[in-house]
């Protein structure tokens, strides 16, 4: 018997050994987060019209939940909605339901969208239409129009009956789409007014623009398609700003004044519908005009404020009423060093500045008008972190409202009594918690568990060094799951380094990639660090790249490789490098500027010359070429190929509209005339990134490079 339990035992064990020692697949490494490895979350929240109750998405329904007593209904499911439907119109499954107020929302199922009505408890189907095939850029205005786009057009489903807002036979002239290349926080290219009796659209006109080819290789022949690409320092489009009105059925266009190749950003409607405010922005993003415009005529009203800075100014969201106001808004500007929240009156000016400090607030997320406050996210603890936080717009004065580490997120309710916070930490997938603003009292929804669990992680330590100035870098070092001191291991530098985008958070997973704790399982090591010129720390910390891109990114870089190098563990001699993007061009530059620092390195989709890239994006961190010669031909990587000593794969998607193949191949060129080898991927049918199935392809040939060049 003792022998039977003692097998038992170690059977037991030896099972949740196992079960905590899995190792992840490549595919799971990719898109694991995903697919099966995902989080779980509760899907499709909504807050109802009072408050009172929240709307969630279960398998094939939607039910709502009583905060006070917690009962639970029924608001509606597949199998009702049948009853009201029939032939090819019934629903397979339940698609994600949009709530808008007065109790109504809509979906949409194989371009048929179904307008839902609240009657009692549940949702009862009221409507639906259909949109034309090859519609584009769809917004649901209300349950009697719809706006979209066919090709350079824009039109509208109005009662059921099409109408055509643009009729531009140029195709070449786009309506109703984003302008600027999606630069300055432009999501889209229409913009209803509060009452839906108009709709302002972008029109840009791009005629001038020079073509560039894109091949598409999938037909025999291949076939070329021209877009338009406005390179640094070379013509820009045009862009202008329509009004229709559906009632007249005519278009007035603002009557902008101005270089016609200035940018036209932060558009905003008053809650009156009168009046539309523009930034006007000039091409070379330091001098930018808030104006106001009669939505009518057309005609300017006036210059409400000016920004100007020296560098640059980014406007990245249109103005923000207050409740109930037709006078005073939010606007939020960088001008202080962080971005900030900034009271003005349409009349009187600037009223105040509301937040202020070293750090930056991250989203509004509503408020609260009987107490006059305003919800929000920010970086204010740390910038690895976002925190849930109000202010009052009078007293200014500001209250954080969660209690746990990590990113944070949030939904307020329309009255701004109730806040959903959904968060996760190093060691918390996720929670959410459904706060009550009055008393801050927390109530939890869920606490997901652990989806990797079973797998063999590594360990991480978060680190901290200095730039050449002092300034705190925050990055991540990854041990393999086997760490011994004694050995040493391959290192990996993986980076991006450009503006925009942040790597190094206190999210889930610890890590922040996968692929990153793959490689870790196979017996490498994983460094990754934010420098100068990244997201979320402020506009020191981001201009510092300012007209020599490349130098103080790789200067930081060079701290994190010092800090390696230091490192009793690393294996100095088999350092690898790898990023996408700007990323790809920092490791490519990394790679020539440092040739006997890394062994090897993958570069995807790498900027090589900044002559070769879009006006919008390169100008405002380099100025234009004819401005800044010196800084475009030190950033410039032709210039550097014959330095090149460790082993390089370059990879480029065949279709990327946004780094033009052009960059690499100009970059093969280079290295065949000066007798340099590299190494050399082509994805065809994918744009600027390599997503889905082909990912896990992509991902496997960068682990595959590493180990023959790191392993042996």
């Amino acid at each position: 018997m003792k022998i039977q339990k003692i097998f038992v035992l170690l059977f037991f064990i030896s099972q949740i050994s196992y079960a905590q020692n899995q190792k992840f697949t490549m595919a799971e490494a990719v898109n694991g987060m995903r697919s099966n490895l995902a989080v779980k979350n509760i899907s499709g929240f909504a807050w109802s019209d009072d408050g009172k109750s929240f709307y969630q998405s279960v398998k094939n329904a939607y039910i709502s939940t009583d905060l006070k007593s917690g009962k639970v209904d029924t608001l509606m499911s597949v199998s009702k909605l049948n009853q009201s439907l029939s032939g090819d119109l019934k629903l397979k499954y339940l698609p994600p339901v949009q709530f808008i107020k007065n109790n109504k929302g809509y979906f949409e199922s194989n371009g048929n969208y179904y307008w839902l009505e609240k009657s009692g408890n549940s949702y009862q189907l009221k409507s639906n239409s259909k949109i034309e095939d090859g519609a584009e850029n769809i917004k649901v205005l209300n349950d009697k129009t719809i706006l979209y786009t066919i090709k350079n057009n824009l039109y509208a489903l109005k009662n059921g009956q099409k109408v055509s807002i643009t009729n531009d036979s140029e195709v070449h002239i786009i309506n109703g789409q984003a302008a600027h290349r999606s630069e300055f926080g432009i999501v889209d290219g229409t913009f209803p007014s509060p009452d839906y009796k108009n709709v302002a659209f972008y029109r840009m006109d791009e005629t001038m623009v020079a073509d560039y080819p894109i091949i598409d290789w999938s037909s025999t022949p291949a076939k070329n398609v021209n877009i338009k690409y406005p390179m640094a320092g070379q013509k820009s489009h045009e862009v202008s700003l329509g009004v229709y009105n559906f009632k007249n059925e005519k278009t007035t266009f603002l009557k902008i004044q101005g270089d016609p190749e200035q940018y036209l950003t932060a558009i905003s409607w008053s809650p009156d519908s009168k009046f539309i405010f523009v930034g006007v922005l000039n091409r070379g993003q330091n001098y930018l005009q808030l104006n106001q415009y009669n939505a009518e005529n057309g005609d300017f009203v006036k210059t409400l404020f000016e920004e100007k800075d020296s560098k640059y100014v980014e406007p990245q969201n249109p103005l923000l009423f207050f409740p109930n106001s037709s006078t005073d808004f939010i606007w939020q500007s960088q001008r202080s060093g962080y971005n900030h929240l900034f009271h003005y009156n349409l009349e009187k000016g600037l009223v105040s500045q509301i937040t202020k400090g070293d750090w930056l607030v991250s989203e509004i997320l509503g408020f609260n008008e009987k107490k006059k406050d305003i919800y929000f996210t920010s970086t204010k603890e740390t910038p690895l972190e976002r925190h849930l936080y109000r202010i009052n717009w009078n007293t200014f004065k500001m209250e954080k409202l969660d209690s746990e580490t990590g990113v944070h997120s949030g939904i307020l309710s329309s009255d701004g009594n109730e806040l959903l916070d959904v968060y996760s930490n190093a060691d918390t997938p996720r929670k959410v918690n459904i706060i009550n603003t009055s008393t801050l009292a927390s109530k939890n929804l869920l606490s997901a568990q652990n989806p990797l669990s079973n797998y063999q992680r590594p360990e991480i330590k978060n680190i901290t060094l200095k730039a050449e100035d002092g300034t705190p870098l925050y990055g991540k070092l990854i041990l393999p799951t086997d760490f011994d001191a004694s050995k040493k291991y391959p290192v990996i530098v993986y980076l991006y380094n450009g503006p925009h985008l942040q790597l190094i958070t206190n999210t889930f997973p610890a890590s922040g990639n996968l692929w990153y704790e793959y490689m870790a399982q196979r017996g490498y090591i994983i460094f990754t660090m934010d420098g100068r010129g990244s997201s979320n720390r402020g506009l020191k910390f981001e201009q510092a790249v300012h007209r020599n891109l490349g130098v103080n990114e790789m200067n930081d870089q060079m701290k994190g490789v010092e800090y390696l190098k230091s490192l009793p563990y690393v294996n100095s001699a088999k350092m690898g490098i790898h990023g996408w993007s700007f990323g790809g061009f920092m490791t490519t530059n990394l790679m020539l500027t440092y040739p006997d620092v890394f062994k090897a390195g993958v570069a995807g989709g790498p900027v090589i010359d900044w002559d070769m890239y879009e006006i919008m994006y390169t100008e405002r961190y380099m100025d234009t070429p004819q401005e800044n010669p010196e800084g475009y031909k030190n950033a410039n990587l032709l210039n550097k190929v014959q330095n090149l000593k460790g082993k390089l794969l370059m990879i480029h998607g065949a279709q990327d509209n946004v780094v033009v193949w052009q960059h690499s191949i100009k970059f093969l060129k280079a290295a065949v005339d000066n007798g340099v080898q590299l190494d050399y991927f082509v994805y065809p049918g994918h744009e600027h990134n390599v997503r889905g199935k082909d990912r896990v392809h992509l991902m496997q040939k960068v682990t595959d490079y590493f180990d023959l060049y790191l392993k042996n």
